[in-house]
């Protein structure tokens, strides 16, 4: 079944073939689910689903690689070449996605010398290791040997970054010499420039868009002028950010261009057909002319599979869709996942993090307080302290380069919290003359995925100051809060401020459910030892998913990190509320 092209179109097996595929990322659904959600997607009618590999989850230290339980990519690929769906798989080794750092892994900003996404020698030899690792996974699945894989992608979306075409032939002669036999091709933006910086000479070029789909096809025809037309990513709708709206978008209007692209001829990958939940600190981030807006927990993305695997209003107008192009869709949907009954419970105990640093992670004494790179910290928090001199009648503390939300105390009280996005913000502070213990908590919200500034180092990259004075002698405690500690000590009675809350709920039988913290400020969730994500009543999302296998019959045990003011209760809901809508941006 393997997949080669013609003047106009694709051939499989030697007979003509149109790709209706729908993209689904195997490392944001739970591996008990996941034949659930591709089964989910054979019955909207597809014939294919891509996906992403993200390099930084499966190589979090450098050298030891992981493909085993949620970074199984062969086992995902096996299961949906079981249910008949041919597979595209995109390697990256960048992969944007919205996921953290566009998947590079955060140990290569430590690594001396490194430039990313460029003929780089640090960077192609990590890159080179990488791929040495991951085809064996892959190439035993490609099509010429069995399998369910047709074709694999060169990079991501080049042309949005740069235009070192020796840099993209270094991967595309990295990947055939490691087996990749299949179909290979680039994706890049329908505009002019991406096209000109993205594509590889001799290399089937693919789009990505979201709207006006004759514009795009036309563009692609003008730097490819034979060879099939296709829309590797199909942007119906829209990622989520903090503090912005919940982004949708109308799914007559959404089934209108894919039928004008259908009815053109194009080949379509649907951008997402099941979004799934950016679990953890997965999540990326987007800078806008210069504002840093991390990626919600919840990937929903108005797929027509939402995040919990219930099918939306997309589902049946993308089906119907499809339907008139390849015929009556074969397969039904599985039944509707049963969900847990709502509750509302208190906590338990609370234990304030500043009382259990040591229970956390291990201090290390510095000059200057760093990176969270430079002390081979990938995600969480970092915490900074050292102790001021006085005495100062008055002083402006300010840390350059914050990545990315600091919050300040002094000697124990909260004096302030400072972000990346305000950089000429202060904290205002007197110094007695006995001196001050400075705390600061630095929260990692998610590295850029997009862009230029995909360097986007954590923790503080410059100083911190009084006034115009750096102040040196830190004590620097990476807490990666993965996993957490298994014996934190609560106790009983509210804790406010940085603070650590556990709760208890008892279910009869797992099942899909959703977590709400009205009340609550920002932190993050476990539940059973297992990261959630995030929260923050910025929204939109005012839910969390918890998936069904996560949950034990009987009790479980939640724990939440608030970091400012804490709710009176945690609610378990049925529905999940990703918060207010508005249109998805164009995308073009």
């Amino acid at each position: 079944m393997f997949l080669t092209t013609t003047a106009d179109g694709f051939l499989r097996d030697g007979r003509p073939h149109r790709i209706v595929s729908a993209a689904v990322h195997y490392f944001r659904i739970h591996p008990d689910l996941w034949h659930d959600r591709l089964a989910r997607l054979r019955a909207m009618g597809v014939n294919t689903v891509e996906t992403y590999v993200a390099w930084n989850a499966h190589e979090r230290e450098r050298g030891r690689f992981d493909f085993s339980g949620w970074q199984d990519v062969a086992r995902f690929v096996r299961l949906a070449g079981e249910l008949g769906l041919d597979v595209i798989v995109r390697p990256g080794p960048y992969i944007c996605a919205e996921w953290d750092a566009g998947g590079l892994p955060a140990w290569l900003l430590a690594e001396p010398g490194v430039r990313l996404r460029r003929t780089n020698a640090p960077y192609l030899a990590a890159v080179d290791a990488w791929f040495d690792a991951l085809l064996p996974q892959l190439t035993p699945l490609l099509a010429e040997a069995g399998g369910p894989i047709v074709a694999m992608a060169v990079e991501n979306e080049y042309g949005s970054y740069g235009n070192d075409t020796a840099h993209l032939r270094h991967l595309h002669d990295g990947l055939l010499a490691r087996g990749a036999g299949c179909l290979l091709f680039t994706a890049d933006g329908a505009e002019d420039w991406f096209q000109l910086g993205g594509r590889l000479p001799g290399l089937l070029s693919t789009a990505t868009f979201g709207s006006r789909p004759d514009e795009a096809l036309a563009c692609l025809r003008r730097h490819q002028p034979t060879g099939p037309l296709v829309a590797m990513e199909y942007w119906h709708a829209w990622f989520d950010s903090w503090g912005e709206p919940h982004r949708v978008r109308d799914a007559a209007e959404a089934a209108r261009v894919l039928d004008e692209l259908l009815s053109a001829g194009a080949s379509v990958n649907l951008y997402m057909g099941h979004g799934g939940t950016n679990f953890g600190w997965w999540n990326g981030a987007n800078l806008y002319d210069g504002r840093y807006l991390p990626i919600a927990t919840s990937y929903d993305y108005d797929a027509p599979i939402g995040e919990a695997g219930e099918p939306g209003p997309k589902f049946h107008a993308f089906r119907a869709v499809i339907e008139r192009h390849l015929g009556p869709a074969a397969h039904q949907l599985p039944p509707a996942p049963p969900r847990l009954a709502p509750q509302r419970v208190a906590p338990t105990g609370a234990v304030a993090l500043l009382e259990c640093l040591e229970l956390l992670g291990t201090a290390e004494e510095r000059l200057e307080p760093g990176t969270m790179e430079e002390l081979g910290q990938s995600f969480g928090l970092i915490h900074y302290r050292t102790r001021l001199r006085g005495p100062l009648a008055t002083t402006e503390l300010r840390i350059d380069g914050l990545g990315d939300r600091a919050q300040v105390f002094l000697d124990g009280r909260e004096a302030g919290t400072l972000h990346r996005n305000e950089p000429d913000q202060c904290v205002p502070l007197a110094v007695p003359a006995e001196g001050l213990r400075l705390d600061l908590l630095v929260e990692n919200q998610g590295r850029i995925n997009y862009g230029p500034q995909l360097a986007d180092r954590k923790g503080i990259t410059g100083g911190v100051r009084l006034d115009r004075q750096y102040h040196f002698g830190w004590q620097v405690r990476p807490l990666p809060l993965d996993p957490l500690p298994a014996e934190l000590p609560f106790a009983a009675g509210a804790v406010r401020g940085p603070a650590f809350h556990r709760f208890e709920l008892e279910v009869p039988e797992p099942a899909d459910g959703f977590l709400a913290l009205p009340g609550w400020t920002k932190g993050a969730v476990w539940l059973n030892g297992f990261h959630l994500g995030r929260y923050w009543s910025a929204g939109p999302q005012r839910t969390l998913y918890a998936p069904a296998p996560l949950w034990r019959a009987g009790r479980n045990e939640l724990v939440v990190l608030e970091l400012h003011s804490p709710g009176a209760a945690l609610e378990l809901r049925a529905e999940a509320d990703l918060g207010g809508t508005s249109e998805a941006p164009e995308g073009f």
